[in-house]
């Protein structure tokens, strides 16, 4: 079985727990995102949001922006954004973020939450990001950061959360992590640490 496949049948089965766990571990912060993102979309915006999980980030941003297309590549997990069914305006689907199906340039923002770390090729993801952003477009790509962990205790943690079908890739500092975002194909412009279960990098970047 490939590591995508894997991570796949980990998070249909985490579906109906997503939104309970996040609200736990990292609720104060996900609200302080919400705010942040206020700031910088508009009722203009065309908005992607990619590994929207069951459409927490979607459903609470919704009302700040014209449109919403909010995907992931779990069957599972678009199926408990749907049964929401809050926002006339946010329309989900399962979809790959190495293999985006939308038109270059087509959005204003692109947001992608606490995914690049568990994704096995978070560089590729960016450049589809990037085809599909409008010149000048926003990335917005929150994140968790691990690299105050000691390579014992992290290693310890991948193999645990191995053992129950989540693979994780990434570790990197909040200082790492800015970097990694401006080394593929975008500037940051803005960019906070937020307290959660792990700290949290909250950041905004520009298309290069």
């Amino acid at each position: 079985m490939t590591k995508e496949k894997n991570n796949k049948r980990f998070w249909d089965r985490y579906a109906k727990l997503y939104d309970w766990e996040i609200k736990r571990l990292s609720g104060k912060s996900y609200q302080k995102m919400y705010e942040y993102m206020s700031e910088v979309l508009t009722k203009k915006m065309v908005v992607l949001e990619v590994a929207t999980g069951t459409g927490l980030i979607a459903t609470n941003i919704a009302c700040y922006v014209s449109q919403i297309e909010a995907i992931d590549f779990s069957a599972k997990m678009i199926e408990v954004a749907q049964k929401k069914g809050t926002n006339s305006n946010v329309k989900f689907s399962v979809e790959d973020a190495t293999r985006l199906s939308f038109e270059d340039e087509t959005f204003d923002a692109v947001i992608i939450s606490n995914a690049l770390h568990i994704m096995p090729n978070p560089q590729l993801v960016l450049t589809n990001i990037k085809r599909v952003l409008k010149p000048n477009g926003i990335l917005i790509a929150p994140s968790y950061s691990h690299g105050h962990l000691k390579e014992r205790s992290w290693n310890f943690s991948v193999s645990l959360l191995k053992f129950i079908g989540f693979e994780t890739y990434g570790k990197w500092t909040p200082e790492e992590y800015v970097n990694f975002i401006n080394e593929n194909g975008f500037i940051v412009t803005n960019w906070k640490l937020l307290p959660a279960a792990f700290p949290l990098v909250y950041l905004e970047a520009k298309k290069r």
